[in-house]
């Protein structure tokens, strides 16, 4: 074998160090940014634990880079069996129950809110609205092609509500109910997951702590508050978890730190 000249051996030695050193080193990694990073406005209802049927709700604003309370909180009910890792914008988890269709449980974690909604013509809101009719339906039959929508029979026709167990004026289907006189859709399992849990809101108690079928209910007065509060533009989120869940994963998911 030849022998290399002094200098080719010297460079020869320092690239080769430079490649084990990078072989040894771990590859820096740039943690995905949150789903939520760009809410303004965040309902947080907290709870005891998994199946715990009553909580808290508080609302947040972000401003000067945190969260900062916007309103005292309130008491809410949740599922009649507690609550359970929903299908929303957080990453999934290994640890606790998973919500499923009929389960009574209330999705847990980070979500979207979609529209409001009422038996009025007109709701006091800036959110879009959608006035129920007698002929309005939520799906809640899992192998039907409109699960998890609401949908309005006269324009999809009656056979389309065949099974299903949420008509949205409970007033007329169910003497008075006022349960849904206002509400907001939670955006839970937007893909409609067969199974995977249908028609989540949050809206009205008929009793005060009465549990639900898995929505979040509340006093008029603090769903008042919601709709004159919450802004599209704001970007808002609706989380729920027990307080134990929420100590473990406020850090990392920047939710506020004065809840805890």
């Amino acid at each position: 074998m030849p022998v290399l000249p002094r200098v080719f051996r010297l460079v020869l030695s320092a690239a080769l160090l430079v490649s084990c050193a990078s072989a040894r080193a771990a590859p820096a990694t740039t943690p995905s940014p949150l789903p939520w990073r760009d809410a303004r406005q965040l309902v947080l209802v907290l709870t005891d634990g998994w199946d715990a049927t009553q909580g808290t709700l508080q609302r947040f604003e972000w401003k000067d880079n945190r969260w900062h309370a916007a309103a005292e909180t309130a008491p809410i009910a949740v599922g009649r069996n507690g609550a359970a890792w929903g299908l929303g914008l957080h990453p999934a988890q290994n640890e606790g129950p998973r919500k499923q269709e009929g389960d009574g449980r209330a999705p847990a974690g980070v979500f979207t809110l979609g529209e409001a909604f009422g038996y009025a013509a007109k709701g006091e809101t800036a959110l879009p609205y959608r006035a129920m009719q007698a002929t309005s339906y939520c799906i809640d039959v899992p192998d039907s092609p409109l699960y998890n929508r609401i949908i309005d029979t006269r324009e999809t026709g009656e056979a389309a509500a065949k099974g299903s167990t949420e008509p949205m004026r409970l007033d007329l289907h169910n003497n008075g109910d006022p349960r849904y006189r206002e509400g907001l859709v939670i955006g839970h399992n937007a893909t409609a997951t067969p199974r995977g849990g249908s028609c989540i809101f949050a809206h009205l108690w008929r009793t005060a702590g009465e549990a639900t079928a898995g929505c979040t209910a509340m006093a008029a007065e603090t769903m008042d508050a919601l709709f004159a509060w919450l802004q599209p533009a704001e970007r808002p989120v609706f989380v729920l978890l027990p307080r134990a869940e929420y100590a473990r994963l406020a850090r990392d998911w920047q939710l506020p730190e004065t809840a805890r």
